[in-house]
């Protein structure tokens, strides 16, 4: 039974029977309490409103400092309580300044476009990587003849003073910059236009480089302006633009100071004075890169390969358009450095001489392993050179030495001529038709058939045996010239246009194109005219 009552009298204590409006502490048995507990009570009761109280007051101010810009709470800004004109801080904006108050030094790039970072504080010093317009650095060493020495992007170099805002200047402008950007972990990432890895390729991201995100991410795809980067190389977060890393593109820039590029669908004519009666002394094909070395009235003097002269103002690009093109064109090409290069049919000095190439040829890389380089000559065929003779960097093309012959003979003028329209038109392997495309024994083949009237063979191999075999000294302009492929069957052919020159389909990588004759070393000359 004692057991029995114990447990009733608990059960009433837990039901809360007995605290029932009796205080905190009641006494025993329900008696009334004694003074000394009455007093300890009403002390514990007025510290606890007095708790309530702070924390009431502490919500109010924060729903005071929330709700203040938008007027919901009625609770003015602490700012105009005390009469200072400081805005109130905004979501994000603290994490915003963090970013800028990151940098020690800040420097700020104020241009259109984008500014060089140069290896040493000098405007012929190599150039490094770029500054965006927009972009921030850290300024690392005090100004030197007009130069910044500066950090930026994993970059380390020169840049100059002129374009560099500093101090608060540079805090208010990067301030305004500051968003969410993707920022490159891996040393290079493709930029996919849509997200996925089976998408187009349409740029190249390098490590440190950052990128304004454009969106949510889409399956594991982060989108920014230029296309998709993939989560797994990038990591996202606010943060300022920084320096870019030159991409091996933009090298080609590296070899111009003032550059132009041909605007033009074939070619445009390089004159000898700046005028249209001024003599033809060569030729730029499309997107061809030239030094402009001034200008007088409509015409730009300009240096192109081994070409100085006039050209057009209306078809060249200049400034940051003549970059853009140059970049946007360059490709990975062996330029020939010695004066006759062996080229051969495996990267071996015991593998076949294939054919022979002279100085300053350019040629598509295809590959390089192991001290040779792969290029592509005659009708998408691969020759290998020892990489000790050329020079192998992304280029533009550059003009050729070009100058009309006076040929007596009308036909032999009007073959040239009509060749020479369909310079910068497509190859098409087994095209017809160079208005369209054409390979090589089809384009020489359309020219003789619509000027001439005579009928050629569809391939280069029998158009050999075709017309009266020549000696190289009794070349005349509209002759053929036929190139062997590394097979030793003949694979390739050209038409002679006078001054040890020809036109030519070559590749699908380079389209009809002028070249000097023995590009390749020839293997026979033909006279189709019977002459």
């Amino acid at each position: 039974m004692q057991d029995k009552k114990r447990h009733k009298k608990n059960n009433r204590i837990l039901s809360g029977e007995r605290i029932s409006g009796k205080g905190f502490f009641s006494g025993a048995g329900g008696k009334s309490p004694s003074r000394g507990i009455r007093i300890l009570n009403a002390c514990l009761t007025v510290v606890i409103l007095i708790l309530l109280l702070v924390l009431l007051s502490f919500a109010l101010r924060s729903c005071g400092r929330m709700g203040g810009e938008e007027g919901s709470s009625g609770s003015m800004p602490a700012a105009a309580k005390t009469g200072t004109s400081a805005p109130a801080v905004q979501p994000g904006e603290a994490a915003k300044q963090a970013v800028v108050d990151s940098y020690t030094n800040l420097g700020y790039t104020k241009v259109e476009g984008y500014l060089n970072i140069r290896k040493e504080p000098s405007t012929s010093a190599e150039i490094i990587g770029k500054l965006q317009g927009g972009a921030v650095c850290e300024i690392t060493g005090n100004p030197t003849e007009g130069w910044y020495q500066i950090s930026s992007g994993g970059i380390e170099g020169f840049v100059t003073t002129e374009f560099i805002l500093t101090g608060d200047d540079a805090k208010k402008e990067a301030l305004a910059n500051v968003c969410e950007r993707a920022v490159i972990t891996a040393d290079s990432v493709n930029i996919r236009k849509e997200p996925n890895t089976e998408s187009e390729v349409v740029a190249q991201a390098l490590r440190n480089e950052r990128y304004e995100v454009s969106g949510e991410m889409q399956d594991g795809w982060i989108p920014v302006t230029a296309g998709f980067i993939s989560a797994d190389f990038a990591e996202r977060k606010l943060a300022l633009n920084e320096a870019r890393k030159l991409d091996l593109k933009s090298m080609v820039l590296n070899f111009y100071t003032n550059p132009g590029v041909s605007k033009v669908d074939n070619y445009l004519n390089i004159r000898d004075s700046a005028s249209s009666d001024g003599k033809i002394i060569g030729k730029m094909t499309s997107k061809c890169g030239a030094e402009i070395l001034g200008e007088e009235g409509d015409w730009y003097r300009v240096q192109s390969g081994p070409v100085t002269g006039y050209v057009k103002k209306d078809y060249i690009a200049t400034g940051d358009e003549a970059k853009q093109l140059a970049m946007d064109n360059a490709k990975l090409m062996a330029i020939i450095s010695d004066d006759v290069v062996n080229a051969r049919t495996e990267p071996n000095t015991d593998a076949t001489i294939w054919t022979q190439l002279t100085n300053s040829e350019r040629y598509d890389v295809l590959k390089q392993e192991d001290g040779w380089v792969a290029i592509e000559i005659g009708d998408d065929e691969t020759a290998y050179v020892k990489n000790d003779y050329v020079d192998v960097r992304y280029a533009i093309p550059e003009a050729i030495e070009f100058s009309p012959v006076s040929v007596e003979d009308e036909l032999r003028a009007k073959l040239v001529n009509y060749a020479l329209q369909f310079v910068g038109n497509k190859y098409v392997w087994g095209g017809n038709d160079p208005h369209t495309g054409a390979d090589c024994s089809g384009f020489v083949k359309y020219v003789y058939q619509h000027v001439a009237g005579i009928t050629l063979e569809r391939t280069s191999r029998v158009q050999a045996t075709q017309g009266k075999k020549i000696s190289e000294s009794q070349l005349k302009p509209g002759d053929l010239i036929f190139y062997k492929h590394r097979n030793g069957v003949v694979g390739h052919v050209s038409m002679y246009i006078g001054n040890g020159q020809i036109v030519h389909a070559a590749n699908r990588r380079r389209g009809i194109i002028i070249s000097s004759y023995p590009y390749m070393t020839p293997c026979s000359f033909s006279n189709m005219l019977g002459d």
